[in-house]
């Protein structure tokens, strides 16, 4: 059941005993979940059959067809693409029955307690301390900011220092918070495009079971670095067809407006348009590569390459529009469920993308990535890998 033709008649079989068009939503998404058609690759009884992910186009391409509801995956993308492959590899089996099945279907939203206003790009000096209680849970208290769905999340995935004696890395564990226990405050941050999807989050005393821990005590680091490059990977990884993410507007703009075309402007849309495109099926070709829950430091690559295309396609299609480029609708603070590229103006998707070389991990960070850890050239000195936290000047 695990190849092409076993995994089309299990989808039919999905539809026949739970028609679209008759069948609530999300008991659709729950049945489909149940049949291991959620994601083919995860584990059987975990939304899977253990088929190769390749094959997931196969189930995908037969419900589409037949008008089967998907997930919304764009709006629980930070469950699906970074908590769910994090809880697969370190989770036990009681985290992985109670959680995977809500986050896929989208009962849950999951956000990721991850930077902090003192930290930086320098992601392992966080400060957020996570304290034993009495009771052998974990009594937490800090700051995390850059909370993208923060103000839409059920859980989140957090990471918090449990050792300070130690070298910065190893004193770090990693937790499954519950975002609607009493000490967690989440605040809007105003970005540049006048929204807010982002937020920075207080944690005062929040108190964490001891069976929400992911990993091993002071594993932590090791476990975030599975939810970051998998981060990198559903960020400048993302499924798209031909001319589909910001391209797509530029070229429209482009066979629309026959007056607004110049030879220089020509020549800067085909090297884009060239550029995303292998960006596009590089894309593809990583995801096929991925085993679940593991890709390696290529997807760094991907989101460098994400980040730049977005920002030079972005401010071409302002200067393809001239004095209409210039106009943004809207300055209303809004707390959008997610960030809607293509049906917004240009205004909007020009100030929007100045936050790609930032999220996700700075494109300097992911720059060192690429040169270590993909080309082998010698790694940066650093001078505070092995000095206790505490000791460290901050």
């Amino acid at each position: 059941m695990t190849d092409a033709a076993g995994l089309l008649s299990r989808t039919r079989a999905l539809l026949a005993a739970h028609p679209p068009a008759t069948t609530d939503r999300t008991d659709f998404l729950k049945a489909r979940f149940d049949a291991g058609l959620a994601w083919v690759h995860y584990p059987a009884g975990l939304g899977g059959v253990g088929a190769p992910r390749s094959l997931q186009a196969v189930v995908d391409a037969e419900l589409t067809a037949a008008g089967a509801p998907d997930n919304d995956p764009r709006r629980i993308g930070i469950g699906l693409g970074m908590a769910a492959p994090t809880i697969l590899r370190y989770g036990t089996d009681e985290q992985k029955r109670r959680f995977l099945r809500p986050l896929w279907v989208g009962e849950e939203v999951w956000c990721q307690l991850f930077s902090e206003p003192g930290a930086g790009s320098d992601l392992a000096a966080l400060a957020t301390r996570a304290v034993r209680a009495e009771d052998g849970g974990w009594i937490v208290d800090g700051q995390k900011v850059w909370t993208s769905s923060a103000h839409l999340a059920r859980w989140a995935i957090l990471i918090a220092r449990t050792d300070p004696g130690l070298p910065k890395h190893l004193g770090i564990t990693y937790f499954l918070c519950d975002m609607t226990d009493p000490g967690v405050e989440v605040r809007p941050l105003r970005q540049i495009t006048g929204e807010a999807e982002f937020n920075e989050v207080f944690l005062t005393g929040v108190r964490i079971p001891d069976a929400h821990r992911l990993g091993g005590i002071g594993e932590g680091w090791k476990v975030a670095r599975t939810t970051l490059m998998n981060e990198r990977v559903s960020i400048g990884g993302a499924r798209l067809p031909r001319e589909g993410g910001m391209i797509g507007p530029v070229a429209r703009t482009w066979r629309e407006r026959p007056e607004a075309r110049t030879h220089d402007l020509h020549q800067r849309l085909l090297t884009l348009w060239v550029e995303a495109e292998v960006a596009r099926l590089t894309g593809e070709r990583l995801r096929q590569q991925l085993v679940a829950g593991e890709p390696g430091p290529e997807g760094a690559g991907m989101k460098l390459a994400f980040a730049r295309l977005n920002q030079e396609i972005s401010g071409l299609e302002v200067e393809l529009l001239g004095d209409e480029g210039l106009l943004y609708a809207d300055w209303t603070l809004r707390r959008p469920e997610l960030v809607d590229f293509t049906g917004r103006d240009a205004g909007f998707r020009y100030l929007r993308s100045k936050g790609n070389s930032i999220e996700g991990g700075t494109s300097e960070v992911l720059l060192n990535i690429v040169a270590e850890r993909v080309l082998g050239l010698p790694v940066e000195p650093r001078n505070d890998k092995d000095v206790a936290w505490k000791d460290l000047a901050r």
